[in-house]
């Protein structure tokens, strides 16, 4: 590979800004605030950015926005064009901006529910092109 092509894919790999880009799927619900937490612990850890894709209602996308503008990372929160399809969200997102990895939220299942994985996590696990990084919510 030339030197300017090594370069390219760097820059791709860390983002624009050169930092490591975490992506993570959001939601007000527990799972999608682990996720978030975890996310920004890693951002913290890695110096790097977070962009955060979420379906959330405009009103807890503002307190979003606050709560990660307290945390003093670089970040950009991106609202899920299809909020039918948020796996394919996740996915797209992390590939057009080389995203080191993406964190998403999991459910805590019955028995018989964890012999299913969620949908839409089972597909970001087994579709993504980087590393998924799957948190459980904290029980209450």
């Amino acid at each position: 590979m030339a030197d300017a092509e090594v370069r390219q894919a760097e820059d791709t790999a860390a983002g624009a800004s050169g930092r490591p880009v975490i992506v993570v799927g959001y939601s007000s619900k527990p799972e999608g605030r682990a996720a978030l937490k975890r996310a920004v612990a890693e951002a913290e850890l890695r110096q790097g950015e977070i962009v955060v894709v979420h379906t959330s209602l405009d009103v807890e996308v503002s307190d979003l926005r606050a709560e990660l503008a307290g945390f003093g990372i670089p970040h950009e929160v991106r609202e899920a064009a299809d909020a039918l399809d948020p796996a394919e969200e996740l996915i797209s997102t992390a590939d057009s901006l080389g995203a080191e990895f993406i964190v998403i939220g999991l459910r805590r299942r019955s028995p018989v529910g964890k012999l299913l994985l969620g949908s839409n996590a089972q597909r970001v696990l087994l579709d993504a092109s980087c590393p998924v990084l799957a948190v459980k919510a904290e029980i209450g």
